[in-house]
C-alpha cells in the first residue's frame, strides 16, 4: 500500500470510529511505530486531524457543540467518567463545591462519596436532582431563568454565585487552549463564568482530550486562572507542556491510575 492510500484509509478510520490510536494503525496496516508517527504528523500538518498522545482525534469546526436539548443525563462518554472519578479523589470533608453543568459534573454528582460531608453549589436541575436524596450533600441550587437544558446562568444565578465561596470549582466549557483560554460559544454566560472564577479558593478544571487545544468563539479567561487541569490519557504532549508554563498544575489521568487508585478513594468508606 502506497503511503498516500494509507493517509487515506486513516482518515477513514477516523471518521468512522472519532478517534485512531497508533497501536490501531500499526495493526491494520502492519507498519512500526516510527512509520505511523510519521504518517500522524504529515496529515496533522497538512490541517486533516490531530495528534494525542496516543493517536489521533479530528479536527472540529469552532462553534461544535450538543444540541441545544441534550441534557447531561442523556451522554455516556468514557473519558469524562474518568476524570470525573479522579477528581472526586480531590475532594476533603466539609468541602463547598461547585458541579459544573455538563456531563462530567453529572457523573461527579453520581459518584459522590458517602463518606465525606459536601456542600454542592449547581446550576444544573439535573444535577440536583441527582444528589436530591444524598445524606450526606447539603445542595445549593442556583436560580433564575431556565433554559432548554435545566441550567441557569442569569443575573439571579451570578449574584447567588457572589454571596458564596468555594473551596473547590470544578469547571468544563466547550474548550481550552493555552493561548486562548477557556472559551464557550455564546456570549451571555462570560458574567455567570467569571462570578464562579471570583468566588472560588482553588479552580479545577475538567477537559477531556477533544476540548484540549482548540479555541470556541468567546474566551472567558485565560488559562492560567485554572489551578489544576485534569485530562485523560490521550491529550497531546505540547499542548500540556504550554499549560504547565504558565503555571498550571496539569494531571494526566490514565486508565489504571482511575480504577486501581481515584476510583478506590473515591468510593471508600
Amino acid at each position: 500500500m502506497f503511503m498516500e492510500e494509507r493517509h487515506r484509509a486513516i482518515l477513514d478510520l477516523l471518521g468512522e470510529n472519532g478517534s485512531v490510536s497508533v497501536g490501531e494503525i500499526q495493526k491494520k496496516f502492519g507498519v512500526g511505530y516510527e512509520t505511523v508517527k510519521r504518517d500522524l504528523r504529515i496529515l496533522e500538518e497538512s490541517g486533516l486531524l490531530k495528534r494525542t498522545h496516543g493517536g489521533a482525534i479530528p479536527l472540529r469546526q469552532i462553534a461544535s457543540g450538543k444540541p441545544p436539548k441534550v441534557t447531561e443525563r442523556d451522554l455516556m462518554e468514557i473519558k469524562e467518567n474518568y476524570i470525573a472519578i479522579y477528581a472526586l479523589s480531590m475532594l476533603e470533608n466539609n468541602d463547598v463545591i461547585y458541579l459544573p453543568s455538563a456531563t462530567v459534573g453529572y457523573f461527579m454528582a453520581q459518584k459522590l462519596p458517602e463518606n465525606l460531608k459536601l456542600r454542592v453549589v449547581t446550576n444544573s436541575i439535573v444535577i440536583a436532582e441527582e444528589l436530591r436524596k444524598r445524606d450526606n450533600v447539603s445542595v445549593i441550587i442556583l436560580g433564575g431563568e431556565m433554559d432548554q437544558k435545566g441550567h441557569c446562568y442569569d443575573a439571579i444565578a451570578i449574584e447567588t454565585i457572589r454571596r458564596l465561596r468555594f473551596d473547590k470549582c470544578f469547571l468544563t466549557s466547550a474548550a481550552i487552549s493555552a493561548d486562548f483560554g477557556l472559551s464557550i460559544q455564546r456570549t451571555g454566560a462570560i458574567d455567570f463564568w467569571g462570578a464562579l472564577i471570583g468566588s472560588a479558593k482553588q479552580v479545577i478544571g475538567l477537559y477531556p482530550t477533544e476540548k484540549i487545544g482548540f479555541d470556541s468563539v468567546v474566551s472567558i479567561c485565560p488559562a492560567e486562572k485554572l489551578d489544576v487541569l485534569v485530562t485523560d490519557w490521550e491529550a497531546a504532549e505540547k499542548d500540556l507542556k504550554a499549560f504547565d508554563e504558565k503555571g498550571i498544575q496539569v494531571v494526566v489521568v490514565e486508565r489504571t491510575e482511575v480504577t486501581e487508585k481515584a476510583e478506590k478513594e473515591a468510593w471508600e468508606l
